[in-house]
């Protein structure tokens, strides 16, 4: 039978609620990650977008560092900090200064995208070249600033000589699969948003991976939507909260995260209902017994090691017990 009893974590792109100031989202994004912390999370990530008012995350280490300080054990990462927009030193210095104050509680989640439209990637401006495809030079960077003294360059991170903080490729395409195996990092794969790509991606991870000091197996996690609740009735009428934040993504629309609505057909075409059910076709919901069967069977074909659930659920409490009803599954409850 498939593993299900596996870790499981929490992502969070700290929406805007319809009806909520950024502060509000921010303090619902801490409440969310003390409620994970009590449920026995593995790690909460914060994402990172930028010129998107519906979303609070463009800051991302501050964000970390603001988790942090109002959670006591759950480790806490970047889901992920996007690498093109950063200069790879100062994001040593951030996360080796973060985790001096929190040791063993930091994760660096990597992403080779900008995280938002050509436009606002300019005006971040790391540098005028395509810092893309810099990308694997810059993680290399990075696993050199977190090392030991004696692997050192001239230039180094202080505080982040030795912290060894743990480095994750994130990855929408193939492209980050073929990194993340070469340099025996772990691996996790957008499918919360971009599913095209899972298994193809999956595979050439497991396949090409190379054992290192940081690694000796493959460790592959998935991130994906969930949403659970006491019945299938209840988690399809609460998904339709996700289905327009999708709406939204395929529109270019910038609407905060909404209510749940009747009946979704009134509010998108055929052609939307069907890019919006693309980007989001892996997602666990329904009720306990329900999420426990697809689940099952999620693991039947891909046996990841850790799963990192995206919830977009609009009232707080819902998304809470969602997160339970899911840990609940794994814990064989």
């Amino acid at each position: 039978m498939a593993n299900i009893h596996i870790p499981v974590s929490v992502l969070n792109l700290a929406p805007v609620r319809e009806g909520q100031t950024s502060k509000q989202a921010i303090e619902a994004m801490v409440d969310l990650a003390q409620a994970a912390e009590k449920m026995g999370y593995q790690r909460y990530w914060i994402a990172e977008h930028h010129n998107t008012p519906t979303l609070v995350s463009s800051a991302t280490s501050i964000l970390i560092k603001h988790t942090l300080e109002h959670t006591n054990h759950i480790r806490v990462g970047s889901g992920g900090i996007m690498l093109p927009n950063h200069s790879p030193l100062v994001v040593a210095e951030q996360f080796g200064t973060m985790a001096t104050i929190y040791p063993n509680r930091v994760d660096l989640g990597l992403g080779r995208a900008p995280g938002t439209d050509m436009m606002t990637a300019n005006a971040l401006r790391r540098s005028k070249n395509d810092s893309v495809y810099t990308f694997p030079n810059d993680v290399k960077a990075l696993l050199t600033y977190f090392g030991p003294e004696e692997q050192q360059d001239y230039v180094r991170a202080y505080p982040g000589v030795g912290a060894n903080i743990p480095i994750y490729i994130l990855g929408s395409s193939t492209d980050s699969a073929y990194l993340a195996a070469s340099l025996g990092l772990p691996y996790v794969f957008a499918s919360h948003f971009a599913p095209r790509f899972m298994e193809e991606a999956i595979s050439i991870y497991r396949d090409r991976f190379k054992p290192s000091e940081y690694l000796n197996k493959p460790y592959m996690m998935v991130c994906l939507n969930v949403i659970a609740a006491e019945t299938d009735e209840e988690a399809n009428w609460l998904s339709t909260t996700k289905h327009q934040f999708f709406l939204n993504v395929v529109r270019g629309s910038r609407n905060p995260l909404q209510p749940p609505v009747e009946n979704m057909d009134e509010l998108w075409n055929p052609m939307e209902k069907e890019m919006a059910a693309s980007m989001s076709s892996v997602t666990l919901m329904g009720s306990q017994e329900t999420v426990r069967q697809q689940l099952i069977r999620f693991q039947e074909k891909y046996n990841v090691d850790e799963v990192m659930a995206v919830s977009y659920i609009y009232d707080p409490n819902k998304q809470k017990r969602s997160y339970e009803i899911l840990k609940a599954v794994v814990d064989g409850e």
